[in-house]
């Protein structure tokens, strides 16, 4: 009787699905707490299933599973938790994956940090992007490789056992005692990760937070096609288009918008392509300067991910280091590398800067000319020798419209490699998926950065590139048009709010290029002390995005991106894209991103009874 309601249920919202389940990348951050991430979501799902109710309008009033589609979403929950009834199990022992390798790398990564063995058990084959050698000399991993003819020969093992199923099986998966973890491979989707009842309950939230970090959940798409699947007791349906031609004509678009000196690569995310640059220059220096201490120089209040991303990566590796570069307000991006490259030189290390232009959220560009004298300095060891010479990671988000890489361009004779988030313009904020590209310099750097991309299985879905090959066309224009807007905002608010403090582009960076269409607020303050100042202003930050998106709900929306088709998106960096970072390197203020479309007017109108409030 259960089976058939949970199956006559699934059909009703399979059927009722709601349009920003499927096409947003982002998701509302009023109706969302990130501590009860997927639960809350959950939680209130299961009151509908109770109550029997599918109706559109009802769930589209769920609250918001993940901040971020690629961290989760309405589906992957929804996929999670049918998995786990068939099962038994509590919906947080399942998380799926876009990736085939990542679940296996996730246990791994956790043992490793635990100094706890691993076994991984297969019956036909792993996925073909699962390189052993890779994972044992650059990630560290350590464990046992067996093949068996069934789950049936697992055995007791000191360690975390793992059995990888690659066949097509959309009904629930039998687990016995043996095993602590399946991997069910779904060809062309992705892969499901079930953990066991009995297994150490903090491997649950280190699995969750490599999906939120090294790569994405499956998409949205993805999870349809599996639970229509399951609920139908169908085989999967799996179209997957002209991959070929959309890769052919993503690559082609990305040469032109970048003049970048090398192919590009594209992943799943822009945090799956930061996840293959950083083990892809492990990998280079592990092979060309064995022994030496690696060092990724990245400012403390960074996105999050990234900040988050690098010190995941460091933990793992005896030999590399985080090392801060101190960039925003009073500090000079060009002084803070100067200074630590010097540093780093006298040590003989190897260094990889990974940095923003402009910088987030204080939309600041350093001196370019000053940086590529710092970064092209030729430096001496502290026995005299040559230094190596550093990669620019450049995180170019804010601007993907800036020439960099080119023949005769800023960096052209610094080796280093740009990427950008796919989910901001590139796509719209119509799908994660982003991209890098080098300049000429860094050719075998590449070769290894799409090594690693290919064993964490990170490429850009199907879909990911078709999007991608619609948007990218239009990006050059659409960047132009927004930058208009935000400019027009920005002079609106400074004319009728002068104690505010704006981070915005001058007039003259944006005569060089640099037009980003996001600026953050620096609102104006009063009190007798400091706290009481800081208290006030962060309470102002809310009360002004609070007003406008409940004036303006079709267009205004609390979340965290950027470079969106239409409307305007406002959050606080340190409450949303600074959430791992140090406290001490927050930044309480409000950041705008205005998109090429639309009512101007109307913001500017809500704006103004802001200011009277204020």
């Amino acid at each position: 009787m259960q089976e058939q309601k949970l199956q006559e249920y699934l059909h009703s919202v399979l059927n009722n699905i709601p349009t920003d389940w499927l096409k947003l990348t982002t998701h509302r951050l009023d109706i969302f707490e990130e501590n009860l991430a997927k639960t809350q979501f959950l939680e209130r799902f299961e009151q509908l299933f109770n109550a029997n109710n599918a109706n559109q309008s009802a769930l589209n009033e769920l609250p918001t599973a993940f901040d971020y589609i690629r961290l989760g979403h309405p589906l992957s929950c929804v996929l999670e938790w049918t998995i786990a009834r068939a099962n038994k199990l509590s919906a947080d022992n399942v998380i799926s994956f876009s990736s085939k390798t990542i679940p296996m790398l996730a246990i791994l990564r956790k043992n490793l940090l635990d100094k706890r063995k691993t076994q991984i058990l297969y019956t036909d084959a792993l996925p073909t992007a699962f390189n052993a050698d890779l994972l044992r000399k650059v990630y560290g991993y350590e464990f046992e490789l067996k093949q068996v003819s069934s789950v049936d020969e697992a055995s007791k093992f000191d360690g975390s056992t793992i059995f990888v199923s690659q066949k097509v099986d959309i009904s629930s998966n039998q687990l016995p005692k043996n095993i602590d973890f399946i991997t069910q491979i779904y060809p062309g989707l992705g892969s499901i990760l079930i953990i066991n009842n009995g297994v150490d309950p903090t491997f649950i939230p280190a699995i969750q937070h490599v999906r939120r970090r090294e790569t994405i959940a499956m998409t949205p798409a993805n999870c349809q096609v599996v639970l229509k699947a399951m609920n139908a007791n169908t085989a999967l349906n799996i179209t997957s288009g002209d991959r070929a031609s959309n890769k052919r004509m993503v690559l082609s678009a990305i040469q032109k918008i970048t003049d970048g000196g090398t192919p590009a690569l594209v992943g799943s995310s822009g945090l799956s392509i930061q996840y293959a640059i950083m083990m892809g220059l492990i990998d280079d220096a592990m092979e060309n300067h064995p022994g030496k201490a690696i060092k990724f120089v990245v400012p403390p209040n960074c996105y999050g991910g990234t900040n988050d991303q690098a010190r995941r990566v460091a933990a793992c590796l005896e030999n590399v280091e985080i090392v801060d570069l101190p960039v925003d307000g009073d500090n000079d991006m060009v002084d803070s590398v100067e200074l630590v490259l010097s540093k780093l030189a006298k040590e003989d290390a190897i260094p990889y800067i990974i940095a923003e232009i402009p910088t987030n959220p204080r939309v600041e560009v350093p001196e370019l000319i000053k940086l590529n004298e710092a970064l092209s300095k030729t430096r001496k060891t502290a026995s005299g020798t040559t230094a190596i010479d550093p990669v620019f990671i450049l995180d170019q988000t804010f601007c993907p419209n800036v020439h960099f890489l080119g023949e005769g361009a800023i960096l052209s004779n610094v080796r280093t490699i740009s990427y950008a988030s796919g989910s901001k313009f590139p796509s719209g904020g119509l799908c994660t998926a982003g991209y890098c590209v080098g300049n000429r310099q860094t050719k075998s750097l590449m070769e290894k950065i799409d090594l690693n991309l290919q064993l964490t299985d990170n490429e850009a879905t199907d879909l990911q590139m078709e999007i991608l090959a619609k948007q990218m066309p239009s990006m050059l224009e659409r960047i132009h048009q927004a930058y208009l807007n935000t400019r027009e905002f920005v002079n609106f608010i400074q004319t009728n709010l002068p104690g505010a403090k704006i981070n915005f582009v001058s007039e003259e960076l944006a005569s060089q290029g640099f037009t980003p269409s996001v600026f953050s607020l620096d609102l104006p303050t009063k009190g007798n002390t400091a706290e009481e100042k800081e208290s006030y202003k962060r309470a102002l930050n809310h009360k002004l995005i609070k007003l406008m998106i409940t004036k303006i709900p079709n267009e205004s929306k609390y979340c965290v991106s950027y470079g969106q088709l239409k409307g305007c998106y406002w959050t606080i960096p340190a409450t949303s894209t600074q959430g791992t970072t140090k406290e001490g390197d927050k930044d309480y203020i409000a950041r705008v991103a205005v998109s090429p479309n639309l009512d101007l007017e109307l913001h500017k109108q809500v704006f103004l009874e802001f200011v009277e409030g204020v």
